[in-house]
């Protein structure tokens, strides 16, 4: 048995983070405060996805740091799954934020409330740039999905933000105040279905699901059709984290010599590698006596040894 290993690495990840947590912050402070001097619950609701995104750049930094940690006697992989955890309460967070939006917005929409909209209007702006810039932070630091999720609030911020804007105008154009609450149901509905994705595929990683997009019957045409290998079975492709996946088979190969099978185990985990991004892989090797010692072309009988 030989097990293959390679690990990316992102840089930067933690200062981006650290810098989106105070700049969410900041802004967060300021929804409230207009929020409630323009009695707009646009506003508020803004609030309440900006400090959900606050919990998840928390957690998301939170996650980094554990997910750099080495493997331990008990940690074996390490704390790769920890950025999934966090993506998974991350999304289940923002789900509850998003139902207690509707619940206001429904209680608005009985009670209409006068809006400042120009301090909607300016306040919104100031947000749009704000998510925009650390969303593009978080999209060049990095890739799995504990960074995607965080991203994706961050998207979600921006355009909801935007929304804002266009509400705002269209409040002062027409005067009906219903507006804020009917916006604030698009910013709930928003959150609501960003959320159900990472929910989703971060469960199927926990329950050790095939990753997301890998067909595994394609993993097992790549192996087939390394020269020497007469058979794939027991297989099987998981993630350790979202962006680090594993593999484990048993590969039938002709009854040969150590360095010839070593010469196909490499060529194996290269394609594997390239092909898919398996860079951990576990394979068992089962020789099968053949006739025709090296194409094996005519079985005689097998042996179940392992390398």
């Amino acid at each position: 048995m030989r097990a293959y290993a390679g690990h990316k690495h992102t840089y930067g990840t933690g200062r981006v983070l650290r810098f989106s947590l105070l700049v969410t912050a900041l802004y967060i402070i300021l929804l409230v405060v207009a929020g409630i001097r323009a009695h707009s619950l646009a506003l508020l609701s803004e609030a309440g996805h900006n400090l959900s995104d606050f919990l998840a750049l928390l957690l998301s930094l939170a996650a980094v740091y554990l997910e750099g940690r080495g493997p331990s006697a008990t940690k074996t992989y390490g704390y790769r799954r920890a950025g999934v955890l966090a993506a998974l309460v991350n999304s289940l967070s923002l789900m509850l934020v998003s139902f207690f939006i509707f619940y206001e917005a429904f209680r608005r929409l009985q009670n209409p409330e006068r809006v400042h909209a120009s301090t909607m209007i300016g306040v919104a702006a100031i947000g749009v740039a704000m998510n925009a810039a650390i969303a593009f932070l978080l999209w060049r630091s990095g890739r799995d999905v504990n960074i995607r999720s965080a991203f994706l609030h961050e998207i979600g911020d921006t355009l909801s933000t935007a929304a804002v804007i266009v509400g705002g105008w269209a409040i002062l154009w027409t005067g009906q105040y219903w507006i804020d609450s009917a916006l604030s149901f698009g910013i709930g509905a928003l959150i609501l279905w960003s959320s159900f994705g990472i929910v989703r595929e971060t469960l199927n990683i926990l329950l050790e699901g095939a990753p997301r997009g890998m067909r595994l019957d394609a993993v097992e045409a790549a192996m087939r059709s390394i020269t020497g290998v007469s058979d794939v079975h027991d297989l099987h492709v998981w993630s350790i984290g979202s962006e680090n996946h594993a593999l484990s088979a048993h590969v039938k190969i002709a009854d040969i010599s150590t360095s010839e099978s070593d010469a196909i185990l490499r060529l194996i985990n290269e394609k594997l590698g390239h092909d898919f991004g398996i860079y951990h892989t576990t394979i068992q090797f089962e020789h099968v006596v053949c006739e025709t010692a090296h194409g094996c072309a005519i079985p005689g009988g097998e042996e179940g040894r392992g390398l």
